[in-house]
């Protein structure tokens, strides 16, 4: 992304390194003021008042929040319910850690033609339920989904949360778009259920910024649920750098008295109008994101010409990565295969789509309209 943070971030994150106290090891749990401020913010949201020394952990970004979930709680041979598409990152992590990622798959509804929403996107509870074994630990949920932009319904999320207490799983819920929903749509806490709070650690990021190369996020649970993340987080990375902790902390602070996450949602709202607008003048059928800045759109109108020449590396990959091969050779905007997002197993279900992304300053998503017009001339109805 190249969008840019909001300058008060930038701001504090000077501060903070001129500031010699922020300059050393912070806590392994994180720095006292980010878990404070932390509390104080998702307090309310959860329902219920954190305590900043026993349900809060600092780490350094999801990917390490992941790992360390994984690392304190997988046992050889867990298994773990995982929603496809899913993040990269998901079943490398699970495997390393000696477990077995087991999938389930959101289908998108309706005529996939034409342009649908990502609540279309939707999983089969009976399908959950037959999945689960004697070996499953947990659920991974993610929520806002990626890369969907789907924004689970309260109704969904009682299911999910109903089979996690009748077979007694824990809920990982990574929701790191959180802040990031399109009105109406609402986005609700798995663990502000109260019968869930005591299953769920919920995974946050500094995403909510835009300054995901910081690396600083933070996970929310129960004391039981922290404490085994906790000991495999201080073997990983033992902390998260110092400066950066207090300047995301500040910029909590911030951010609700200067309205920061409205207007951060009207100006990716405006993106995201500008990129749909552009993909329905084209002629092709998207998924309309609830949440998120990315766009799924569908590639099966385009046809590339049946002589073009691939590399030895991309002649035997999915049509997907093909497609978005040739279009950054011919048509000049990169898009990611949807099909990687699915376990090899699954991948032709994600053949259709590409991801684009539209956290990208006004100059960056006009050039790339101006590039996509071409397009047009391998459309076939």
């Amino acid at each position: 992304m190249n969008f840019p943070p909001p300058n008060f971030d930038k701001e504090v994150a000077v501060n903070a390194i001129l500031n010699n106290d922020c300059n050393q090891y912070s806590h392994p749990k994180g720095s006292l003021h980010l878990r404070k401020v932390l509390a104080n913010t998702y307090s309310p949201l959860m329902n219920r008042t954190l305590d900043p020394e026993t349900e809060i952990l600092i780490s350094a970004g999801v990917v390490e929040e992941l790992y360390s979930v994984f690392a304190g709680f997988l046992d050889e041979n867990d298994e773990v319910i995982v929603f496809e598409p899913f993040s990269k990152n998901y079943p490398e992590h699970i495997t390393m850690n000696g477990g077995k990622p087991i999938y389930i798959t959101l289908h998108p509804q309706g005529d996939r033609s034409k342009t649908i929403s990502s609540a279309d996107w939707k999983f089969n509870i009976n399908e959950l339920r037959s999945k689960i074994t004697k070996k499953s630990k947990m659920i991974i949920l993610n929520n806002p989904h990626y890369p969907t932009g789907k924004v689970f319904s309260i109704e969904e999320l009682i299911e999910i949360g109903k089979i996690a207490r009748e077979f007694n799983l824990l809920i990982i819920s990574e929701e790191v778009f959180d802040r990031l929903c399109y009105k109406p749509h609402i986005h609700e806490y798995i663990a502000s259920h109260s019968e869930l709070w005591e299953r769920t650690i919920t995974l946050g990021s500094c995403k909510t910024f835009g300054v995901t190369g910081w690396r600083v996020g933070w996970l929310i649970g129960p004391q039981n649920l922290i404490s085994p993340v906790l000991a495999a987080h201080t073997r990983i990375v033992f902390c998260v750098n110092s400066p950066l902790q207090e300047a995301i902390a500040i910029s909590l602070e911030k951010a609700d008295k200067q309205n920061y996450y409205e207007n951060n949602c009207q100006l990716y709202e405006e993106r995201r109008e500008k990129f749909m607008k552009v993909l329905s003048d084209i002629g092709l059928p998207f998924t309309i994101p609830q949440s998120s800045y990315y766009i799924l759109a569908n590639s099966s109108k385009i046809r590339i010409p049946l002589n073009y020449q691939y590399p030895p590396e991309i002649q035997f990959q999915t049509k997907d990565y093909k497609f978005c091969y040739w279009m950054t050779k011919e048509i000049g905007v990169v898009a990611i295969p949807v099909s990687e997002f699915y376990s090899e197993e699954n991948k032709w279900l994600g053949q259709e789509y590409v991801r684009f992304a539209f956290c990208k300053t006004d100059d960056i998503l006009d050039q790339a309209a101006i590039s996509l017009q071409k397009l047009k001339n391998y459309i076939v109805d």
